[in-house]
């Protein structure tokens, strides 16, 4: 018996009305996204394995994650930045709330201008707050005029504290924007049903409101805690002394230090950590459909 093999006919390559392969479009952008963004970073990983003495040497890294140091801001930077994503999700979630759910004079602007916000710069939110409780700021001004007292009360912002108070603030709306489009897709119908039921604020919030708002909820944590991981403005801004992160300890290498390779090496650790973070945001975001 014999019998004769068909080959498969190979896939026709795609091309657009002019004639030329479709993948050709593709070499433009990711030849700028290369040269802009890659060929940089390839610079910075080159250079964290060159010494200021000369030759390749990974001598750069064990110098780096043996002193205190690099250990002190990397745990900063974790702490700043799980403290103000737990932050931002607990205001966001009740400040979404409120705006969707309570009615109030002028509810539907303040959620409008939730996207303004989130245009303001980092250091924008940081220099208000230092007018306000700054140490020569409106509220300890309030405090020595009544008071009489030399100095007011209010000294955090140069602390940890004051850090965290104003990445909070300004990462706030980042949680809010996602938690308002997702409480307008709510059916109401349950809430009524609920509450005609005799089912308490804080029961249907928790049984009802929680669980549609979850989804929300881990996709703006996850955007906020990688945000706050590669923040430097309000750290610069809010000049809190002893207060260092990685993005400072890169600035204090590079630019105070003179020490290049120390301060690539840094950069490539925060780089890592922020994209591992950034790829977990994308499953978490891809996952649950936010």
């Amino acid at each position: 018996m014999a019998s004769a093999a068909v080959a498969a006919p190979a896939e026709p390559v795609t091309r657009s009305r002019t004639g030329i392969p479709s993948w050709v479009w593709a070499l433009p952008p990711v030849a700028v996204l290369g040269l802009v963004f890659l060929y940089p970073l390839g610079l910075v990983v080159q250079q964290s394995f060159r010494p200021d003495t000369g030759g390749t040497s990974a001598q750069a890294y064990g110098d780096v994650f043996a002193s205190a140091a690099f250990r002190e801001a990397l745990g900063t930077t974790v702490w700043l930045a799980l403290g103000s994503t737990v932050g931002c999700l607990v205001l966001g979630f009740v400040l979404a709330l409120v705006i969707a759910f309570v009615p109030f004079p002028g509810g539907k602007a303040v959620a409008k201008s939730i996207d303004v916000f989130l245009s303001f710069p980092s250091f924008l939110i940081t220099l208000a707050l230092l007018f306000v409780y700054g140490t020569v700021g409106m509220a300890n001004g309030l405090w020595t005029d009544a008071t009489g007292a030399a100095e007011g009360p209010f000294q955090f912002l140069t602390t940890p504290w004051g850090v965290l108070l104003a990445e909070i603030t300004y990462f706030t709306p980042f949680v809010m924007r996602p938690l308002l489009g997702a409480f307008s897709g709510i059916d109401t119908g349950p809430l009524e049903v609920a509450s005609s039921l005799g089912a308490r604020p804080a029961r249907i919030v928790r049984q009802v409101i929680l669980p549609e708002a979850l989804p929300a909820l881990a996709a703006g944590g996850s955007l906020v805690l990688v945000l706050c991981l590669n923040e430097f403005g309000i750290v610069l801004f809010t000049g809190a002394k002893g207060v260092t992160t990685l993005p400072m300890l890169v600035y204090s290498k590079a630019i105070l230090e003179s020490d290049y390779p120390g301060a690539c090496v840094v950069a490539v650790v925060n780089v890592l950590i922020s994209v591992g973070l950034y790829g977990l945001y994308r499953v978490v975001s891809r996952r649950v459909g936010a």
